[in-house]
This record gives C-alpha cells, structure tokens and sequence, in this order.
C-alpha cells in the first residue's frame, strides 16, 4: 500500500513538473518576440477559441511592451477572452483597469458593453443552466450592475455600433427585474397579505412600464382588490386586463397556477412558478 502510495505521489509531482516546465516552454517562446508577431499569435489563438493561449500570450505582449496601440487592444482582447473563457472576475478587473487607463479611448464603449456582457452571464451557473432554475429568484446585483453598464452604453454612445444592442439587453434586464417583483407580489398574495401584494404590483407597473409582466400585475390586483373586499378597484383592473389582454388565464379563474405542495418537497423539481404558464 505505502508502495502504491509513493508511486501515486510520484506520478503527481511528474506531471505538476511537466506543466510547470510547459509554462516556462510557453513564457520563453514569447520572449523577445517582436509586437506585431505576438500580436499575430494571440489573435489567431483567439480565432481557434483557444482562450487560455490567447490570455496569455496577451498578457505577455502587455508585460514586454507596455505602451502603444497593440498594447491597447491586447488589454481589449485580453478581457474579451476572460470572458469567454468564464473568468468573470478577471475579465472585470482588466475592463476597469482599462477604462481608468483610457476613459476616452475610442473603444471605450465597447468595454461598457463587454462589461455588461460579463455581469449578465457572472450568474448563470451550472444548476441554472441543467435544472433551469429561475434567475429572478436569484441575487440580482450582477443583472443591476450589467443594466448600468448597458444603460452607460446607450446613454453616453448613442451613436457606437454596441448601442442598439445594449438597449435591447436593458429591455429583457427590465423584464427580469419585473418578474421578480411580480414573484415577490404572487409570494405575499398566497399567504393572504394583500396589501403587501398590490403594493409590489403598482411598484411593478410603475417602475416597469411595458414589461412582458405588466398584465400579470394588472390581474394580481385583481386577485388582491378581491382578497381586501374592494370590489370596485378589483372590478377596474378586471376591466383594464380585460381591453390588454382578453385572453388572460385569470379571467377564466386559471390563474396564479401555484405549484402543488408535493412538488416543492421534490428537490429535483425545479424551480416551478406560478408563472410557468406565462413562458
């Protein structure tokens, strides 16, 4: 056994030493090479989507020539390809680092709009993507701090080429935003706190107006209106659901479809919804 062990243990320090000697290899191919030929090297790294090599190889152009134009677009491609390579944390960094170094650099933009790029996905975690758990029940400081970004793009680049399509990622962050208030409302309008419910749902309309939720928050006043026995204001959203969206399943008494109590024992249910039915 203690045999097996030693060997086993000799079998790791090998192959600890082959990567070491691997990384060294790799460091000192780079050194001296001329900017344009490391640059060359990185980007076509980036090409075959080998991100690892083409962070590297970025980062050692930055480290032997720290001024200059390729300087500049390595430190650009540097957090694009932490983004893609999943290191959320890194790619933010080198975008900060980049935008102090260079607020008025003419892809300034693009770094805002990377930025938001990186907080929209710092979230989606393997559990989110395998049991499709819910993102709007989940932390949101990440999506707030991606829809500021977006909003820096549109608000101050107008005019970049990154500017539509930060609008259009503001927009399903607005939905997220509102679907989480609208889970919150349905939370409170199940255990019977009504006020509480048409608070959350006004908050929604008025915060988030146009949402995909906006009907769904029409018809939880209606069912909080009834719950509080204020006909009147019950019988207003009725009709205003009524003209937006005759259709709605809380007209016919199908909604919220809350799931069953055995399904929320079940730990590998997923995150089901009241609103499931929505999607």
């Amino acid at each position: 056994m203690r045999t097996f062990v030693l060997l086993l243990a000799l079998l790791v320090f090998a192959s600890g030493c082959a990567r070491m000697s691997k990384m060294f290899k790799d460091e000192n191919a780079n050194e001296g090479v001329p900017v344009e030929e490391l640059y060359r090297k990185a980007h076509a790294a980036m090409t075959h989507g080998n991100w690892s090599s083409a962070e590297t190889t970025f980062k050692r152009l930055v480290a032997q020539y720290p001024y200059g134009p390729y300087t500049e677009q390595a430190l650009v491609e540097t957090a694009y390809a932490q983004h893609k390579a999943g290191k959320h944390e890194e790619a933010i960094s080198s975008i900060d680092r980049f935008l102090r170094t260079y607020p008025t650099h003419r892809l300034a933009s693009y770094m805002y709009y990377l930025r938001g790029l990186v907080n929209s996905s710092r979230d989606t975690v393997f559990l989110q993507k395998v049991w499709k758990l819910d993102a709007s029940r989940r932390d949101l400081s990440t999506p707030t701090q991606a829809h500021n970004d977006f909003s820096i793009v549109v608000d101050r680049y107008p005019n970049s080429r990154y500017a539509a399509d930060a609008k259009l990622r503001m927009a399903e962050l607005r939905d997220l935003f509102a679907r989480h208030e609208l889970e919150t409302a349905l939370y409170y309008l199940r255990r019977t706190a009504y006020v509480a419910a048409a608070d959350r749902a006004t908050y929604l309309l008025e915060t988030y107006p146009q949402s995909r939720y906006q009907n769904d928050a029409v018809a939880l006043l209606a069912a909080a209106y009834e719950g509080l026995g204020n006909e009147t204001l019950a019988a207003d959203a009725r009709r205003v659901l009524q003209q937006n969206e005759p259709d709605h399943p809380y007209l016919v008494g199908d909604w919220p479809d809350y799931p069953s109590n055995l399904r929320k024992l079940n730990p590998f249910a997923g995150g089901k919804s009241a609103l499931d039915n929505d999607e």
